[in-house]
């Protein structure tokens, strides 16, 4: 069920899933149009965010994944921080840490300092069960001297979020092993390995730079452990909090007393990612405790072959995408009717009237949807999208 509701000022879509084991909640939050201060818009996101989830059964501390869309990061992030406390302070949530990525990719919408986007599950059954997980990174970085995790448990399955992890190191290779050995200690101290991994998120401050290290260590990575399925996965233009790191990783995990049935999604239009030296697939369907969940990878204007088409052609490129997502979707018996969330990625802000015409077109719409400026992994590439989508839970 969606809703698009307004408080606080603010403009939320809200999607709901009611599965065996809880309901699932996914948020997408615009601050009010009249507020210009990055701190105030997010006192009023904050305000809207938790009467919705007290209205839904729940709470902040439901909360298992929150991401904040900056729009200039450095110059606002005490502002929000401060504000966001002070909210979650006076409800009583304020020890509970979600995974939380701060991330400056700024709002298509221009009178946004920020936006946010939230997931939340409340369970039907058992309480639910959730454990901040942390590890000492031995970086002198004040942000991110410790890393965090939260494990969640429903049913008899066991999740693993977290966000914003940073690696040491002096370059992209160096920093992209880092964050990748930290988030698999993190998985460890959860009772996990990396292969139970079935997304992860890249975020790059120089991805035409960076992208090319990030592939090369990635797969270096992947080598070492004998992982020959890799996860589904984004690897985006995006600045992290910190000014001494230019990467940073996000990562959601699975294990259960069973394993998981999963399913590596395919389409005609599209070839693998790692034929042209990129680890990951373009989707991977995850049979959890409470849905069938079909994760998709950051999608763009590739064909068949793995090359870009419509160089230059910003109208064409975005048909190709969403043909590329429908695809993908298609073949799981899925459409874009059952999207829960999504997030689509613009490099130019001048082309944001003409992404919204052809997304409207397309019917993709009707769900919690984050638009942000970001350069795509290629410089010839105009636009991407990322989904999750979600058919009901069989046997």
């Amino acid at each position: 069920m969606v809703e698009t509701i307004n408080t606080h000022g603010c403009s939320i879509v809200l999607r709901r899933l009611d599965g065996p084991e809880a309901r699932e909640i996914f948020l997408h939050c615009q601050p009010p149009a009249g507020v210009a201060d990055p701190g105030l818009q997010a006192a009023a996101l904050y305000g809207a965010i938790l009467e919705l989830l007290a209205r839904e059964g729940g709470g902040f501390g439901s909360v298992v994944v929150e991401t904040l869309f900056l729009r200039n990061l450095p110059a606002s992030i005490e502002a929000v921080r401060t504000a966001r406390r002070a909210a979650l302070a006076a409800c009583g949530d304020a020890h509970h840490r979600p995974a939380t990525l701060e991330i400056e990719q700024p709002p298509l919408d221009e009178r946004a300092c920020l936006e946010v986007s939230v997931q939340a599950v409340v369970p039907t059954r058992a309480p639910l069960r959730l454990e901040p997980i942390e590890v000492a990174t031995a970086c002198g970085c004040a942000e991110c001297a410790t890393a965090r995790g939260l494990r969640v448990h429903l049913g008899d399955e066991t999740r693993l979020h977290a966000a914003g992890l940073c690696g040491p190191g002096d370059d992209a290779y160096q920093q992209t092993l880092g964050m990748f050995g930290i988030a698999e200690r993190l998985l460890q101290r959860a009772g996990m390995e990396f292969r139970d991994v079935v997304r992860t998120w890249i975020y790059m401050r120089d991805i035409d730079r960076d992208y090319g290290a990030l592939n090369s260590a990635r797969r270096a990575f992947f080598e070492a452990r004998g992982i020959t399925t890799p996860p589904a996965s984004t690897g985006i233009g995006g600045g992290p909090v910190s000014a001494q790191h230019d990467l940073c990783l996000g990562i959601l995990a699975f294990r259960a007393g069973r394993p998981p049935a999963r399913t590596v999604m395919t389409s005609p239009t599209l070839n693998e990612a790692s034929e042209y030296g990129a680890d990951f697939v373009r989707g991977l369907r995850v049979a959890e405790a409470n849905k069938t969940a079909l994760y998709v990878s950051g999608t763009a204007s590739i064909d068949e072959h793995g090359s870009t088409v419509h160089l230059g052609d910003f109208d064409a490129q975005a048909d190709r995408m969403l043909v590329n997502l429908a695809a993908l979707l298609e073949r799981q018996g899925a459409r874009f009717a059952d999207i829960v969330h999504a997030i689509t990625y613009l490099k130019h802000p001048a082309d944001t009237a003409r992404l919204r015409e052809k997304l409207l077109g397309a019917g993709f719409a009707g769900f919690p949807h984050a638009l942000v400026a970001a350069p795509i992994c290629r410089p010839d590439l105009l636009c991407e999208t990322e989904a999750l989508a979600v058919l009901p839970k069989t046997a």
